[in-house]
């Protein structure tokens, strides 16, 4: 799966968002430092996501547009 990220300079280095994933941020000394930093945030993310799916009570349905 792809994600379009963005990435930000900053003092500290670079800092990196996914805005497809809401709150999903992370930040590097380098690019390649973020970027990298930037997939793990992800799978974070999706994993945090897949959890919160499982819980009872909570029901997931497809819809088409």
């Amino acid at each position: 799966m792809q994600y379009r990220i963005a990435l930000h300079r900053s003092k500290e280095g670079i800092a990196v968002s996914v805005p497809g994933l809401p709150g999903c941020w992370s930040q590097g000394a380098t690019e390649a430092e973020a970027i990298e930093n930037a997939k793990d945030a992800i799978r974070d993310y999706l994993a945090v996501v897949d959890d919160l799916l499982r819980s009872e009570g909570v029901r997931e349905i497809e819809v088409s547009l």
